[in-house]
């Protein structure tokens, strides 16, 4: 149905004088044209030369559209899957990186209004290339924090980034050293280093913006492009085609997430004495910049070939006996649906077709932005489109902070890198999600569901999604021991920061460089607060382990091992995420059908702008605010900020408890609306099949199925829903 929408203009659009294309005929005899065909109007004797460049194949531009679209989504959704670790390396909260990944909404949504003013009077291929461009440069403006910034520095105490479990984060006797300042870190904190984070941070913002006004013209633009230069008969299969191949790349996203967060962040810059970090250590950074090297290489790649598809091509060509073949099967079984082209002359579906957008083109930007108030007034009276809007509002809540924060979730929550949480999230979650959205167009395709049992459809899949949502608030893991910022069992928590033990040492307050008790399990933030004032590394083949010995804060002395410790349930990351992977299917199976209500549910002339305008509402509603929202939640359960130039940073410890019941808590939340919303649109729908059938009984005439799908004549298209 997102085909019609698009025809509409692009219709209109082409009856005017574009050139000498503007002035071929009618849809039949153009299918068979050998002349006008080719550029510059020259004969072609043989047909083999009506297509004398593959840039005039609407199907090359399919495979170029659907490889542009895939690689744009793939470096919209890498910072997703690297939020955690960007947040590490600049010392973020979580609201603000939260903020950071909506931000490209702020861009995309200022513009993508006027995509439905401009349709087809620009050059679509060539502007798709510019958009292309500019997601490129944003890509490679994302990454230049890290080339600009100093090499990362995880041991602030060493004066050099030697290996970091050395002698700086081991006791010392306060006699033989000089007592710390208050804050330590404020001797190596300038202007300038200020200066630097406020530059990264406003780097990243301004590549985010940039990211989402490129995107503005490639999905939209593109897509009335094929529907406009495909045969009618192929248009529906090249449209499922190129969004089959594009849902794939928020999952190579995270795939590649997966595989860049492997490597150290300074892969390019290694020092000399090597690292002993691994990537399960709390501290470890991966080489997140990488990523958006990779995925603007294979945007900027993708936008060459736009340069050089013509303004408009020939309409594709197709064997007419197919076209009468499909339109007779399309006859037999239209009556349910949309009116038979039989039912009315030709003048009259083209005045019906025409409508608004037969307007809209004739009017200048300021007379379009005049009347853009009046048409949203006007759609926002019905009541079940307003209800789907809604719905999707909820859902696309849900579904902005799930795919924000879930890998750091499964990160703090299960204590798994950040790697394995992108693999797990790119093969298990975004396959569902892709799934359910394809079960439910067959689901509708197959079983000829009306608006009644779409909403009935909508309403199941929400309910079930809800229900495999409770078992989440039970599956996690309990907040370990921290000594000094988590109370011991028997211990009354005093109100200095670290335990007494360390007192005799002068421990750094900003330093981190945990190490875990494996008896107690009790995790130390330092060696130091250990009171430990030795170490032993054990080489071994594949790595090397160290260990701290002759601890005055631990039972025995120790020894203690470095690192966090292991979580005693980190086996439930699996049953979680496939709970998880489940929900998102359900909730992707309402997609298709509530589509379906918004498309028939406003006027014809009035759903090229119903569309725009559910769009621009999701952005505004949804995908802005949703994630600074899952981010401020998030920061409110921390327990330990590390402090960087006397500012908070970055969250080293969360409440597990807590983090779990209120990230998951907001999910349920969003999904609950959603099923509200369902159900209201459903008490409306029976309202009006009763309605409809005693309007049916008065005057004897036609079934009273027939709620949305009505003829010219009738009114329920423009009332009912």
């Amino acid at each position: 149905m997102l085909m019609k929408t698009v025809d509409l203009q692009g219709q209109v659009n082409t009856d005017g004088p574009v050139g000498e294309e503007a002035q071929m005929p009618d849809k039949d005899t153009k299918a068979m044209m050998s002349v006008e065909d080719t550029p510059g109007g020259k004969a072609c004797p043989n047909p083999q030369d009506l297509r004398p460049s593959v840039f005039y194949s609407i199907k090359f531009f399919i495979l170029c559209h659907s490889l542009l679209q895939l690689a744009q989504l793939m470096i919209s959704g890498y910072l997703k899957s690297s939020i955690s670790t960007v947040e590490k390396r600049f010392g973020l909260s979580s609201q603000t990186s939260g903020l950071l990944a909506a931000f490209n909404e702020v861009g995309n949504t200022a513009l993508i209004v006027f995509v439905s003013y401009f349709g087809s009077r620009v050059h679509r291929p060539r502007l798709i290339g510019y958009g292309a461009v500019i997601v490129a440069l944003a890509g490679l403006l994302m990454s230049l924090p890290h080339f600009i910034s100093e090499p990362y520095r995880y041991d602030h105490t060493s004066p050099v980034d030697m290996p970091q479990d050395y002698e700086a984060s081991l006791c010392q006797p306060t006699t033989l050293v000089p007592a710390p300042t208050p804050a330590p870190s404020n001797s190596s904190c300038s202007s300038n280093t200020e200066a630097q984070h406020l530059a990264v941070v406003g780097i990243m913002f301004m590549a985010q913006t940039l990211l989402g006004v490129g995107s503005v013209p490639i999905q939209p633009f593109g897509i009335s492009y094929i529907d406009d230069f495909a045969h009618n008969s192929n248009s529906p299969l090249y449209l499922g085609i190129l969004f089959a191949v594009t849902m794939m790349g928020p999952g190579m996203a995270y795939g590649l997430g997966g595989l860049m967060l492997r490597l150290y962040v300074d892969i390019d810059r290694m020092p000399e004495g090597g690292i002993r970090l691994t990537s399960k250590d709390p501290r470890w950074v991966g080489a997140w910049w990488l990523g958006f090297l990779i995925s603007a290489a294979a945007v900027a790649l993708a936008a060459i070939p736009y340069f050089f598809f013509p303004k408009e091509m020939p309409k594709e060509k197709h064997e007419l006996r197919f076209r009468r073949r499909v339109l007779a099967a399309s006859a037999s079984t239209v009556s349910k649906g949309e009116d038979s082209p039989s039912e009315k002359s030709p003048g009259a579906s083209q005045e019906k077709h025409d409508g608004l957008a037969q307007i809209a083109p004739d009017l200048t930007v300021i007379q379009f932005i005049k009347v853009f108030p009046r048409v949203l007034l006007r759609t926002l009276r019905h009541p079940i489109f307003l209800l789907v809007v809604l719905s999707q509002v909820c859902t696309s809540s849900m579904v902005a902070g799930m795919a924000t924060f879930l890998p750091k979730f499964l990160e703090r929550q299960f204590s798994v890198t950040a790697s394995y949480a992108n693999l797990l999230i790119g093969s298990l979650t975004i396959p569902s999600a892709i799934m359910g959205i394809v079960l439910g167009g067959v689901l509708v395709k197959r079983l000829h569901l009306g608006p009644m049992r779409c909403g009935i459809l909508c309403l199941l899949g929400a309910l079930s999604c809800l229900l495999f949502t409770l078992p989440l608030f039970f599956m996690g893991c309990p907040t370990h021991q921290i000594a000094g910022i988590t109370p011991q069992p028997g211990d009354l928590p005093g109100p200095e920061l670290f335990p007494a033990c360390s007192e005799p040492c002068s421990c750094p307050l900003d330093d981190f460089n945990p190490v875990c008790d494996p008896r107690a399990h009790v995790e130390y933030l330092t060696p130091c607060q250990a009171g430990c004032t030795s170490q032993v590394a054990q080489e071994a083949l594949d790595k090397s382990q160290v260990f701290y010995t002759n601890c005055s804060c631990v039972a025995g002395g120790g020894p203690v091992s470095a690192g966090s410790c292991d979580s005693a349930c980190s086996h439930l990351v699996l049953p979680f995420m496939f709970l998880v992977s489940l929900g998102a299917a359900l909730a992707s199976l309402t997609h298709t059908p509530s589509f379906m209500l918004i498309l028939r549910g406003v006027k014809k002339e009035d759903k090229t702008l119903a569309v725009g305008i559910q769009f621009m509402l999701l952005r505004v509603l949804a995908w802005m605010p949703s994630p600074v929202i899952h981010g401020s939640a998030i920061d409110t359960t921390c327990v330990h900020w590390a402090q960087s130039c006397g500012r908070r940073a970055v969250c080293r410890y969360y409440d597990h408890d807590l983090l779990r019941n209120r990230f998951v808590g907001l999910q349920f939340f969003f999904k609950t609306g959603s099923l509200a919303c369902f159900a209201l649109i459903l008490a409306i729908l029976r309202q009006q099949v009763k309605e409809e059938g005693t309007q049916v009984t008065v005057s004897t005439s036609g079934p009273q199925q027939q709620l949305l799908a009505s003829g010219p004549g009738k009114k329920p298209e423009e009332s009912s829903v």
